[in-house]
């Protein structure tokens, strides 16, 4: 799957709630689906800056050149936002995950319905995955 089919099939998921209770539900269903991260990654390293809750990620390069991500949080709905965010750009090439325009936070809403810190967090999140998109795409290509 794209990324932008990915982005599709989350607006599509999001476009079955009209209010806002449910949607922060999903968020905090999708966050609880994912793996948590085992402690002896949960360190400063993998923290992202910026973000008020604290957010751990963790990207791996796999051996057909596709770029691994891992998160967690001990915020629910920051969780349920860095699992999107991994939905989307998971297992794709460094360079899919840097050209990748996120159209789907407006879509679904969230950038209106997240206070200034946690939209802080999210651009902390979807910063921290293009720079390491970058540092595995310069690497790999050398």
């Amino acid at each position: 799957m794209t990324i932008n089919e990915i982005q599709d099939q989350i607006i599509e998921e999001f476009s079955d709630f009209e209010d806002w209770m449910d949607k922060y539900q999903l968020l905090i269903d999708l966050g609880n689906e994912q793996q948590p991260l085992p402690a002896s990654e949960k360190t400063e390293q993998n923290l992202i800056d910026g973000c008020q809750s604290r957010v751990w990620l963790v990207a791996d390069l796999t051996d057909d050149g596709l770029l691994h991500f891992r998160a967690e949080s001990d915020a629910l709905i920051v969780k349920g936002i860095v699992t999107l965010l991994i939905r989307v750009l998971s297992d794709h090439t460094p360079q899919e995950i840097i050209d990748a325009d996120l159209y789907f936070i407006e879509r679904i809403g969230l950038h209106e319905h997240l206070s200034p810190t946690r939209s802080n967090g999210l651009l902390a999140m979807l910063r921290q995955m293009k720079m390491y998109a970058l540092a595995y795409g310069n690497h790999s290509s050398k």
